[in-house]
């Protein structure tokens, strides 16, 4: 597995010592709580405000991060236009990004100390507007299938229906009801409806025939329906009960209690389409995906092309609880239905059941930067 920083457990830059007892609700003392936020002190009156990069202790540029760097690269220079964004007070564009690129690139293999006189960073506001972030992971599955419905194989997965007219059709009326069957828009048949929709959550997977030979199925768009958590239904219903919430828990709870997966499933009734592509995944820049470094982020508060340092959370499962941080580095190569606004982020972890493992194992907050050049300048204008 790839590292993607240092192990860092103390204190987070530019933050006063951290205790793990209860907040003292007059002290403004900084604590971590079991999830990894950080609670205490003033909220940021910015979406983005300004740290010094000299009180980090920054990882080590490493080749796989660099590989990152050079599709991040590919990504910005895959777009038409310079584009030029306001978040909050700050003023972002693409040549802000490539510049970045380009600095961190210049730094490889090696430990970037002196870097703050080339680079600035810039905090995310979070979910709280006291700077924390929910980290969790994605990956790309892989699925047995069929080519026609046969045996166990009779879950169709659908291409997106280019001449419908009207509301697309909710995944109960695609799965419960059969709205796309006969239309000749089914590019293969899975063997459980469970794996098919944890496929359209991750965005694309592939798919492996009977015969060992692999497709990559690639996002294709939506029915433009809500995205509902079927994890938050789960909490609310007293009769459904799996004690692990996770991908690998959920799936194996409707496995064991089939008659419940259509009343689990349909409460979302956002569906996902796919494509067949001879690729690698891609996110929605369009380029290939780095495990352990590229992120899924809400595009209206982080670009896409960004390089992004985070206090990564460190989950110790004895304790059970977040126990301190990693510094690590990221880049923003992808979008997700479920990342919305500037507290969340979701980590790319790679193919496979290890990934999966992996990325059900993301689930708790810790701290972004935006990293941006100090020449050409990136500035704040007044919000006043």
């Amino acid at each position: 597995m790839r590292t993607a920083g240092s192990r860092q457990q103390d204190t987070p830059p530019g933050e006063p010592e951290l205790s793990f007892s209860e907040p003292d609700e007059e002290s403004f003392d900084y604590v971590i709580r079991r999830d990894g936020r950080l609670i205490g002190g003033p909220r940021m009156q910015e979406v983005y405000e300004p740290v010094p990069l000299d009180t980090f202790d920054l990882p080590f540029i490493d080749g796989a991060f660099v590989d990152a760097l050079e599709q991040n690269l590919n990504l910005l220079e895959l777009q038409t236009r310079i584009k030029n964004q306001q978040v909050g007070s700050l003023r972002i564009n693409s040549e802000d990004l490539k510049r970045a690129i380009e600095i961190l690139k210049a730094w490889q293999q090696t430990k970037p100390f002196g870097i703050q006189s080339q680079l600035e960073a810039y905090q995310i506001w979070g979910n709280d507007r006291r700077g924390n972030v929910r980290f969790t992971g994605y990956f790309t599955p892989v699925l047995e299938v069929s080519k026609k419905p046969k045996g166990r194989f009779q879950h169709p997965i659908y291409s997106r229906p280019l001449d419908w007219e009207g509301d697309l059709p909710t995944r109960a009326q695609i799965e419960g009801e059969g709205a796309l069957k006969g239309l000749g828009l089914e590019l293969a048949y899975a063997s459980n409806k469970v794996e098919v929709y944890y496929m359209q959550v991750q965005g694309s997977g592939y798919v492996e025939y009977p015969d060992g030979s692999r497709e990559l199925f690639a996002y294709n768009g939506t029915n433009r329906q809500p995205y509902r958590s079927i994890e938050k239904f789960i909490l609310s219903r007293e009769d459904i009960g799996p004690k692990n919430l996770s991908i690998r828990g959920i799936r194996r709870y409707l496995e064991e209690n089939e008659h419940l997966a259509d009343t689990v499933l349909f409460y979302n009734p956002s569906y996902t389409f796919f494509t067949r592509k001879r690729s690698t995944p891609k996110g929605a820049g369009n380029v290939p995906l780095t495990d352990n470094f590229s992120i899924a982020v809400d595009r209206r508060y982080i670009p896409l092309g960004s390089c992004l340092l985070a206090a990564f959370p460190v989950f110790d499962h004895r304790r059970q609880r977040v126990v301190g941080y990693d510094y690590r580095y990221f880049v923003a190569q992808d979008v997700g239905g479920a990342i919305k606004g500037p507290g969340h982020v979701d980590v790319y972890t790679g193919t496979g059941r290890q990934a999966a493992r992996q990325a059900g194992r993301i689930n708790n907050y810790g701290r972004l930067w935006l990293l941006l050049p100090k020449q050409p300048k990136a500035y704040f204008i007044s919000s006043e």
